[in-house]
């Protein structure tokens, strides 16, 4: 460790005070977090900043509110603290206060933020951030801003893939970030050595071009100042993204969890405390005459005080009401009017195929919003548009600024699109988040993190992404090409399902989506994208399908088939056949997935008193199950029978063309079905 201002460049005493009353005032704040901890008042979770001073209140220092996006990290105190947020501020998160700018009590203590001024509210996924900050970057250069994404995090954090991803797309892009990594040496208990082989985890990214590396002494003040101003300074020239790694110490333990005696030699603790760089900073001031011993005395008295002050006015504090849980726990829907839905159109009037009325939909709404992007893999590949050719055309007419490929890296496309709804609440993207819905797994971390990112910010960020998927089989794909994923994203909250099985509803549907505040996954039925079955009419460029409103395929009296997606065919094959036979069955297509349409289901059961759920999806835990559970307990006096269901068997989606169709639902299946349930 070099000692503190290594460096012969001169600055202000001004300054050097200032670093010093922001390094008492952090301290200070970590001891009264240890005291509420042990009172049982608060900060359930805390991690000491101690030993990272320098570092961070360099960082925090670069930091413009209202201009740049900083994404700190949950050891970021000081940090914070130097860009702007009070004292008073981060106890309000440490006590978990109605007040709590981060996000009114929702989010653990010691996730310090402040959107108002462009302090990300940022999850508990380690490192998860830096492909926010890749995005909203992407975003700071697009409109031509001259702010800075800033993201800190931990060293052990790097380890993560999605990291490399983030850092990767910076650099191929030449985004204006500023990645910070303070290492001390340890992730919780796990020394840097068991994590990668270079013990300076920045030099992992050598061969990352345009990706600019500096290395610096994390606890000297100077050191640092310099060090993110060498960043900041490249970053402007616009040659691509800076790496500050700085060696900082870890002066105590992980957490307040956390017993490092367990895994630290008593002589490496000893050892930490004495390289202290408050201290260190201290004795540098009274060396150099810059303050007296009083002086300094006065100072820290004076935020003593102030720190007393705001701890009385925290802990005065209104905590949050048990009743507004449910405030922000959906994104603002756009409502559409919707009115007599036509049917019975003749074959002429079906002038449109399911993928051609999405592709049709985007350049409407492309046209109408300026500020809406699209990027997945394939989609902007000179003519290709996609790998189902449905974003066709809208590279040549919206450019490669609008509409542009990605890196094969799931969670990098989800998670971009999350940080660049960030730079502006106008902004709506939409991703083919990937090629198959398969394979969206690898970006199930950062789908997480965006569902409850609204509510999680008490409403202060939402992220206006539409994630359109080509779901489902019947086109003998096998295993990550056939498999369905709408029970699973429905489980999310904070999340809408819509799943179309006409060409009308697809642009309705997705017209809405785009139109709406937050997530939507606009699941595809890629099996129906040229049928001539799913062709609808071209209702125009505002025809809208709200969320969670149902439709009646075909009327019936005797018995419901509730259904989505592609076994909606299937279902109105059988209720023709059978209506041959005497029998009168209605099909009700379901559309919006979540929200479900509860009325429209319960209609429906009254009607016919009869019900079969039937989906493409597994049967356990399928949306058949909350269908059946709607009808129960809505419904249950109105039934002349059990509630009975047709879905995939419950084991993957098989290649071959005999296991396809034993695996997922047929036509005979549903008819059988049916007819079952006629008897019973």
């Amino acid at each position: 460790m070099g000692w503190i201002l290594t460096s012969k460049k001169k600055i202000k005493p001004a300054q050097i005070i200032q670093w010093y009353r922001l390094a008492y005032t952090t301290r200070q704040v970590d001891d009264q977090a240890g005291r509420y901890i042990r009172r049982g008042m608060g900060w359930s979770y805390h991690a000491r900043c101690g030993g990272h001073e320098g570092i961070q209140i360099a960082l925090g220092s670069c930091f413009r509110p209202n201009k740049d996006f900083l994404f700190p990290y949950y050891r970021d105190t000081a940090t914070v603290l130097a860009a702007g947020m009070t004292p008073y501020e981060l106890m309000l998160n440490g006590l978990s206060k109605a007040d709590d700018p981060a996000s009114g009590g929702r989010h653990m203590s010691n996730h310090f933020a402040k959107p108002a001024i462009g302090i990300q509210n940022v999850s508990s996924c380690t490192g998860n951030h830096t492909l926010h900050a890749v995005g909203v970057a992407r975003a700071i250069k697009y409109y031509g801003s001259d702010g800075i994404a800033y993201s800190s995090q931990g060293d052990s954090s790097v380890s993560e893939g999605y990291c490399y991803e983030a850092i990767n797309g910076a650099s191929r892009e030449k985004l204006p970030v500023v990645f910070v990594i303070q290492n001390n040496g340890y992730g919780i208990s796990v020394p840097t050595s068991e994590q990668t082989a270079n013990l300076c985890v920045a030099d992992n990214f050598i061969g990352i071009k345009h990706l600019h590396i500096v290395r610096v002494d994390g606890t000297d003040f100077l050191a640092s100042f310099q060090a993110m101003n060498e960043a900041v300074d490249y970053v402007n020239s616009g040659k691509g993204p800076a790496m500050v790694h700085a060696q900082c110490i870890r002066m105590g333990a992980h957490s307040n969890s956390d017993a490092q005696e367990l895994y630290r030699e008593k002589e490496e603790i000893i050892k930490a405390q004495e390289v202290d760089p408050v201290l260190r900073l201290r004795d540098y001031i009274l060396a150099n005459n810059i303050l007296k011993e009083a002086q300094l005395i006065s100072l820290q008295n004076e935020v003593d005080a102030e720190l007393q002050e705001a701890g009385q006015k925290a802990e005065a504090a209104a905590i949050p009401s048990a009743q507004s849980v449910t405030q922000f726990a959906e994104a603002t829907r756009y409502e559409p009017v919707l009115g007599l839905e036509p049917e019975n159109f003749t074959e002429e009037e079906k002038t449109e195929k399911l993928r051609e009325a999405i592709n049709r939909t985007l350049k409407e709404e492309f046209e109408k919003n300026p500020d809406t992007f699209l990027w997945g893999q394939d989609v902007a590949s000179k003519e290709k548009g996609g790998v189902f050719n449905l974003t066709k055309g809208m590279l040549s007419q919206f450019g490669n600024k609008r509409v542009f490929n990605a890196p094969i890296a799931e969670d990098f496309i989800v998670g971009t699109a999350n940080g660049m709804c960030r730079f502006d609440k106008k902004i709506h993207v939409v991703i083919e988040a990937a090629q198959f819905a398969d394979y969206v797994w690898p970006a199930m971390e950062q789908i997480v993190e965006m569902s409850h990112d609204y509510w999680r910010s008490f409403g202060q960020f939402s992220p206006n992404v539409v994630f359109r998927l080509a779901s489902g089989g019947y086109i003998q794909g096998g295993i990550y090409h056939s498999q369905n994923v709408e029970a699973i994203m429905s489980h999310l909250p904070g999340v809408r399902v819509v799943y179309p099985a006409f060409a009308d509803d697809a642009a309705g549907l997705l017209r809405t989506a785009i139109r709406s505040q937050g997530m939507t996954f606009f699941l595809e039925p890629k099996y129906l994208y040229n049928r001539t079955e799913a062709k609808a009419p071209n209702l125009g460029n505002e025809h809208a399908v709200p969320f969670g409103k149902g439709r009646v395929r075909h009327s019936g009296t005797d018995l419901s088939i509730i259904t989505y997606g592609n076994t909606v065919f299937m279902a109105l094959q059988v209720a023709k056949k059978l209506n041959e036979e005497g029998h009168s069955i209605e099909v009700f297509d379901l559309r919006s997935i979540k929200p479900l349409d509860e009325e429209g289901i319960c209609q429906t059961v009254r009607r016919t008193g009869k019900v079969l759920v039937v989906h493409e999806d597994h049967r356990f835990n399928g949306i058949g199950s909350e269908v059946s559970s709607i009808i129960m307990e809505h419904c249950f006096m109105d039934l002349d029978a059990p509630v009975m269901r047709v879905a995939a068997l419950d084991i993957p989606v098989g290649f071959a063309k005999v296991l396809e169709n034993a695996i997922l639902p047929q036509v005979s299946t549903i008819e059988n079905a049916v007819k079952e349930l006629l008897a019973f």
